[in-house]
């Protein structure tokens, strides 16, 4: 497939296509307009990276209650966060890569609330058995998880982007919550955090109400 399909099946402009996966503009110029070919395996690299930005991080709507569905563990019935992810991992028995809110409560920047009703996973299809799993995809780079004490989860810049691709849908309480406790351990910046091109103008909004946050 040529560089310029795959940019173009993103929607992205050759600036935005060069920041978001670190290639420099005038190697991308270079490549569209033939004066030179970039490698087989960039081309598959390229290819593998946008299947996965094109499928997963974003959800159309939040699933409905469904009384034919199995049901997880209750959050209220848990003291601590990570006691019921585990138990959710223990009765899920599959592969599982918590995100968004459940993420940001393993990473020790969100609590959570005891009334949670939904729990945003990666993983196989599967696990639409359940009620209230929300489904961001099936597939995430290795290199985007993080592990705690058995906990496999998004690492912060990912969780990030989900929750900017997902605004639509999500309540931006934790994420808000985490970006503020961010600023705060990593002194009064938000360096280090970097989202991509088209949730940049919506990013630095964010920040600024986490800033806020911070602040009062």
């Amino acid at each position: 497939m040529e560089i310029r399909e795959l940019r173009l099946r993103l929607g992205d402009t050759q600036s935005e296509f060069a920041n978001r996966y670190g290639i420099p503009f005038r190697t991308v110029q270079n490549w569209e307009t033939g004066l030179r070919k970039p490698p087989e395996y960039v081309i598959r690299l390229l290819e593998n990276r946008i299947r996965e930005d094109l499928v997963n991080r974003k959800t159309a709507i939040l699933p409905m209650h469904d009384s034919r569905k199995a049901l997880l563990p209750k959050r209220s019935d848990f003291l601590s966060p990570l006691s019921w992810l585990h138990a959710i991992q223990d009765h899920i028995g599959t592969e599982i890569v918590f995100a968004l809110d459940e993420a940001l409560m393993c990473h020790g920047r969100f609590l959570g609330r005891v009334d949670e009703g939904l729990v945003w996973l990666y993983g196989n299809d599967s696990l639409s058995q359940y009620n209230g799993v929300v489904l961001l995809g099936n597939h995430i780079s290795p290199y985007q998880v993080k592990n705690r004490d058995g906990l496999y989860y998004t690492d912060f810049n990912r969780t990030v982007n989900d929750a900017l691709a997902n605004e639509h849908i999500l309540d931006m309480q934790g994420i808000t919550e985490a970006l503020s406790f961010y600023y705060y351990s990593n002194g009064e910046s938000m360096s280090g955090i970097s989202v991509a091109p088209e949730y940049q103008e919506r990013f630095e909004v964010l920040a600024q109400d986490a800033v806020e946050y911070y602040n009062n």
